[in-house]
Order: structure tokens, then C-alpha cells, then sequence
């Protein structure tokens, strides 16, 4: 699939196809698994770190720059995770537009980094524990990457 949108019309209202890469990034501390959150929006509301592919650049590589410019860790990619796909309407150049998502989410592993050094679209990022994480988030289709992260964490 391209990473770039594109436009269909139907009746009048334009539908676009929106590609983006993100991540369930993870570490051990004190014997416990903990993951990274970050909050954004208004009102805020805590989600995964994700972002568009940029045009020539791989989901995978996505989804490594967009958890380090929103959370300000660095992280070793470990495999695919789960791709979710939602449909949502925005505006663009002043038309109601029908988004098609689709969102590619991996495992990755915190080598280093502060959360503290996120980038301004994110009001925190914070470290939680899995069963925290599921009650802070969302959305949830982000709750059902995470549960599947943890088995694969697990699983290592």
C-alpha cells in the first residue's frame, strides 16, 4: 500500500487513504515489564506513539522515529506487532474528508533515553505497567497491541 494519500470521490464527500507506523516500546524495571504512553491532544487523552510514513520510508522505520521523537527513547525493533485499520472524518482545505487508517504497530525494546526529552505535539510520555496501560488508553484497538504485545513479550 502507498504510504501517500489518496483521494477518491464519493458523491461529495472525498475519501482518503492515511498510512502510519508506531509502537508498543518496552522495558524491565525492577522485575516488571513496563511500556511507554504518551499523552496528547485537547482534552488530552494518553494513546501509542505513531505517526505518518513519510513518502520512501519503510512502516518499520516509522514507527522507530515517531517512538523516538515522541518519547524521547531510542529502541531496538524486534517485529511486527498488529496492523489496525479505523475510518474518521477530518478537514482538509476547508472539505469534510473520510480517512481511511491504517496503523502498523511493532515491539520495540528501550535501549536508552528519558522520557522527559519528548517533542511539543506530546503533553508526557510516561512509563506504566501493562494492566495500568490498559486502563489509561483510549482507544480500544490500541488496549487489544498492547495485550498482544505483552504475549509476545512474554514469549521471548
Amino acid at each position: 500500500m502507498s504510504q501517500s494519500k489518496r483521494v477518491h470521490i464519493r458523491g461529495k464527500v472525498a475519501t482518503q487513504s492515511q498510512v502510519s507506523a508506531g509502537g508498543v516500546a518496552f522495558r524491565q524495571r525492577e522485575g516488571q515489564i513496563e511500556v511507554v504512553l504518551i499523552s496528547v491532544g485537547d482534552p488530552p487523552r494518553w494513546q501509542l506513539p505513531k505517526g505518518l510514513v513519510d513518502p520512501g520510508e519503510s512502516p518499520e522505520t516509522t514507527a522507530v522515529r515517531e517512538v523516538r521523537e515522541e518519547t524521547g527513547i531510542e529502541t531496538q525493533l524486534l517485529g511486527p506487532i498488529d496492523t489496525i485499520e479505523y475510518w474518521y472524518y477530518t478537514t482538509d482545505q476547508g472539505q469534510r474528508v473520510r480517512v481511511h487508517k491504517f496503523v502498523h504497530f511493532y515491539l520495540l525494546a528501550c535501549i536508552t533515553g528519558d522520557v522527559a526529552q519528548h517533542d511539543w505535539e506530546v503533553h508526557e510520555a510516561r512509563w506504566v505497567a501493562f494492566d495500568e496501560a490498559l486502563t489509561m488508553l483510549a482507544f480500544d484497538n490500541e488496549k487489544r497491541v498492547v495485550e498482544r504485545a505483552r504475549e509476545l513479550i512474554e514469549a521471548l
